[in-house]
């Protein structure tokens, strides 16, 4: 059985995240979603609520998919997973020298895990879920980045925490 990881802290999980989800559950058996948090990101989302909106999001996606927290190193999750392959999906040149970086020292710690990365879809290349927590605080539309729940979650969340920043 092909198990492979794909990780990212999901904070919110975008359009673009579920088409490399899509996508990446036709090249494996099983498809794992690893979320985590990134030490250098401050999410809007914790832990629990991420991964809850990321199982509410790929309920409908064909595939054996399976959303887990992790807070270690990927190498680590993706051997106590069984993966073999981790999936990552690049948007352009910036994310590729990261990536390629992040795979190079990833196959140092463990060389039986392989990375496929595959480029996202034209349309949703300039979503980042960085941008769309952004675009949400100046009060701008973040429907064509993000489904209507993950829309309203993070336009809740934002009003909440008292983000909302600009007029609108």
């Amino acid at each position: 059985m092909r198990i492979g990881v794909y990780p990212g802290t999901f904070d919110p999980i975008t359009l673009g995240h579920m088409d490399i989800i899509r996508r990446g559950a036709k090249f494996v058996d099983r498809l794992i979603i690893g979320v985590t948090t990134n030490i250098a990101k401050s999410p809007l989302f914790d832990d629990d609520e991420r991964i809850a909106m990321v199982k509410a999001e790929v309920a409908g996606i064909d595939g054996d998919i399976e959303v887990v927290g992790f807070n270690s190193l990927l190498m680590d999750f993706a051997d106590a997973q069984g993966a073999s392959i981790i999936v990552r999906g690049i948007r352009g040149v910036t994310d590729f020298e990261y990536e390629y970086q992040l795979t190079g020292m990833n196959r140092q710690l463990n060389d039986r895990v392989e990375t496929v990365f595959l480029m996202a879809d034209v349309s949703l290349q300039p979503i980042a879920s960085r941008l769309v927590k952004e675009i949400a605080i100046f009060g701008g539309d973040i429907h064509k980045f993000v489904t209507p729940s993950v829309r309203d979650a993070v336009v809740a969340r934002i009003a909440e925490r008292g983000l909302l920043q600009g007029e609108r």
